[in-house]
């Protein structure tokens, strides 16, 4: 199959989500330092990962198509809940104001550019490098279009992508991850299952992962926290 529109969704959906927040650190580097070379820095850490993996997908698509498809779910499921886990961390920071909060580089533009532009790209590689051998073309593909989105993306937005909140595009992605992972474990004793599949898991994930990431806070921290403002006054009122 010359196309395939899952494997491609996927690659565009990690390449985007991991290369974004690259890109938001790259402009808070930049309203940092003023120095263009930030968004240099960024993008050479991406490449360095990102080159390797793409030759080092080409030699694992030699493998029996039975190892790939469960490597590849292996990696999507544990990255999956990984976006899970991140999606909630996103949104209870969120309720408590979290966002927008200045960040202090104190290792040098050349080593904080590089570094995360290398780890966000690494993310991203090891889902590609489970996507590549299922389709080459449609992970590339993926990838491509996801760059550059990210690209002409922050060049329109500039100032205003620093301040996007990024919890429902993980609860997307990981509801992605998760289909094709339970899709490819369910692929690998029934082969011939169609692609349709993937619509009802999507869904279903889909729900599951905005209810856990936007279920209530825990309610010990509320009760703590309003013991907490009881305090000052029953202080106060002694002699």
């Amino acid at each position: 199959m010359l196309f395939d529109p899952a494997v491609f969704l996927a690659a565009l959906g990690i390449t985007t989500l991991e290369i974004v927040e690259a890109a938001a650190v790259a402009l808070a580097l930049y309203g940092d330092s003023h120095k263009h070379v930030a968004f240099l820095y960024v993008a050479l850490g991406i490449a360095v990962v990102l080159a390797p993996t793409l030759l080092l997908g080409d030699v694992i698509s030699l493998l029996p198509v039975i190892v790939i498809r469960l490597v590849g779910a292996v990696l999507l499921l544990y990255f999956g809940l990984r976006l899970v886990r991140s999606a909630r961390r996103s949104v209870v920071k969120g309720r408590k104001g979290g966002f927008g909060a200045s960040e202090e580089f104190e290792k040098g533009l050349f080593y904080t550019g590089f570094s995360v532009g290398a780890i966000e790209a690494f993310e991203a590689s090891i889902v590609l490098v489970g996507l590549l051998p299922n389709n080459y073309f449609s992970t590339i593909l993926g990838l491509v279009v996801g760059i550059v989105i990210v690209i002409v993306s922050t060049f329109l937005l500039r100032k205003q992508v620093r301040k996007v909140k990024q919890a429902n595009m993980k609860v997307v992605v990981s509801s992605l991850l998760l289909s094709f992972a339970s899709f490819w474990f369910a692929e690998t004793i029934y082969p011939s299952m169609s692609d349709l599949v993937l619509i009802p898991l999507f869904v279903a994930f889909a729900l599951i992962v905005h209810w856990v990431s936007n279920r209530p806070s825990s309610t010990k921290n509320l009760t703590d926290s309003k013991s907490d403002k009881r305090l000052p006054t029953e202080s106060s009122s002694k002699p």
